[in-house]
């Protein structure tokens, strides 16, 4: 009797042999795990399209999810029916759509960037000047192999960034000398864990297969890499990853509260400020389109709009009228009952 792997281990598989990122297939795994519940356990292929119009639309009317987060889970499912099931969705036409509202990215100023940046120490402090210095996401930054840090050329290469695309941004002078010093750190640590025979790293998507022994490459470390060695999720072999997301995101969170700052920012904020402070200084938007890596101009346009002065040249009115004293408050006395 043939085996059958169950559903979810078949969209693990699928998206496997796609060469999609682990992070993506978590979320299609859990996207997927949730319109099954929501369904009181059906197997989907007792189901279609007006099953997942009425997750779709529960998701924006019960649940008020972001629009981005509603068209994730239209991926995963779709991903499902096309990829796994080999069923062709009907067009969903009365899905009721998050609303996708046009928001001015918040961006810190150079000084209260300053503070925020003076709260981190370490390799926390050296990942956001790179977020801030060059552009980056925080993935990317935390991704950054031994190779893409180009200290003569003063240039980082992004590989693999939004979009499945690479780029060239700038490396900040002012961080040089860290980031050599970290890369020498690197060096060492890889060559202890090379003697300790866990100097492996894990590789982009069939690389591990053409060039076996890449992953004990000196290019290929992470140059932030993890404290210890982990078993990786898919293979089960242990390998040295990168420094976690979530610490550095605590890190920051935290600073930014130590530098007193009440604005909602996170690690994304000091890309937004990258591109903000490029154009203040007089940067052409298509080369800060560039370095940011953004596909279209109109997204690096959005910048445009929080510069000082947020974008508005004139003065309002109130500020063009003789100072006015506020009259004093009169006490109102109570009738007697």
């Amino acid at each position: 009797m043939s085996y059958k792997p169950r559903l979810l281990d078949q969209v693990r598989a699928a998206i496997r042999i796609r060469h999609y990122s682990y992070r993506t297939e978590q979320q299609y795994v859990a996207w997927i795990r949730r319109f099954i519940i929501f369904h009181g356990k059906k197997h989907p292929r007792d189901m279609g399209g007006p099953e997942v119009e009425a997750f779709l639309s529960h998701l924006a009317q019960v649940r008020h999810v972001a629009a981005a987060t509603q068209a994730q889970a239209l991926a995963a499912l779709l991903f499902l029916y096309k990829r796994v099931l080999n069923v062709d969705l009907p067009w969903l036409d009365t899905v009721v759509r998050a609303n996708r509202p046009k928001r001015i990215p918040t961006v810190l100023s150079r000084d209260e960037t300053r503070r925020v940046l003076s709260e981190l120490e370490g390799h926390y402090h050296l990942i956001v000047s790179l977020l801030y210095g060059s552009g980056l996401r925080l993935l990317e930054a935390l991704r950054l192999r031994f190779k893409d840090v180009e200290l003569g050329r003063r240039i980082l290469v992004v590989r693999d960034g939004k979009g499945a695309k690479d780029r060239v941004t700038v490396l900040p002078e002012t961080i040089h000398a860290a980031l050599t010093r970290q890369l020498a750190r690197v060096r060492e640590r890889h060559a202890q864990a090379h003697e300790h025979g866990f100097a492996g790293v894990e590789l982009p998507e069939a690389l591990h297969r053409k060039y076996p022994r890449a992953h004990l490459e000196l290019g290929w470390q992470y140059v932030f890499p993890a404290a210890r060695p982990t078993r990786d999720p898919r293979t089960g072999v242990w390998r040295r990853h990168h420094v976690p997301m979530e610490s550095v995101q605590r890190q920051v969170k935290r600073a930014i509260r130590a530098a007193g700052i009440e604005k909602p920012a996170s690690c994304h904020t000091f890309r937004h400020c990258f591109a903000t402070h490029m154009l203040e200084s007089g940067a052409d938007i298509r080369t800060v389109q560039e370095l940011m890596g953004h596909a279209s101009v109109k997204t690096t346009q959005i910048y445009t709009h929080v510069l000082n002065g947020g974008g508005i040249p004139a003065r309002s009115p109130l500020d063009l009228l003789e100072p006015i004293q506020p009259r004093a408050a009169s006490r109102r006395t109570r009738r007697p009952s």
